[in-house]
């Protein structure tokens, strides 16, 4: 059973949506792969809303750079492995997609890396955010690359940047 709320962010409204006790999408307003609202279930409360919206205030507040909540990934074996591996780059830093690639084993699956990341349900809890360019550019984002800039910026991650260590 899916539930939703909304909750302000300086990134706007951000929709929380959780199947069960666990957190399986977060969506900014106007967000591209976004699915139809009446797939939020109805509006609700519950623990992992009261957790999320919580830790959420931490990170904008600078006081959070990682989140501790549960989470439910919907997608395929692959997409599912790329949104797990965006959780192991650390706050603050960037990674390509290239480097994931390489880093899930596949180094010729950038371009399928970038396909599944613009598609993670879990917007910056899983920091989708952190993937950019061979270059170190912004080469897209589901909530607009106005957003993209901000939460970089936000994290002060470094552009350009260093490449991401091999620890996924």
């Amino acid at each position: 059973m899916r539930s939703h709320t909304v909750v302000d962010s300086p990134c706007g409204p951000l929709t929380l949506v959780a199947e069960d006790d666990a957190l399986c999408g977060l969506y900014m307003h106007e967000q591209r792969h976004r699915p139809a609202e009446p797939t939020f279930g109805a509006r609700g409360a519950g623990e992992v809303f009261v957790r999320a919206e919580a830790q959420l205030k931490e990170y904008f507040a600078g006081q959070r750079r990682e989140f501790d909540l549960p989470l439910a990934f919907r997608g395929t074996p692959f997409q599912r492995s790329v949104w797990a591996a965006l959780l192991e780059i650390p706050y603050g830093e960037t990674a390509s997609y290239g480097e994931l690639a390489q880093l899930l084993g596949n180094p010729s699956a950038a371009r399928a890396v970038g396909l599944a990341n613009g598609k993670n349900p879990i917007s910056i809890v899983v920091p989708c955010h952190r993937l950019v360019g061979s270059t170190g550019s912004l080469t897209g984002y589901g909530g607009g690359l106005e957003r993209k800039q901000y939460l970089l910026d936000f994290e002060g991650c470094p552009i350009p940047r260093e490449p991401m260590s091999t620890s996924v």
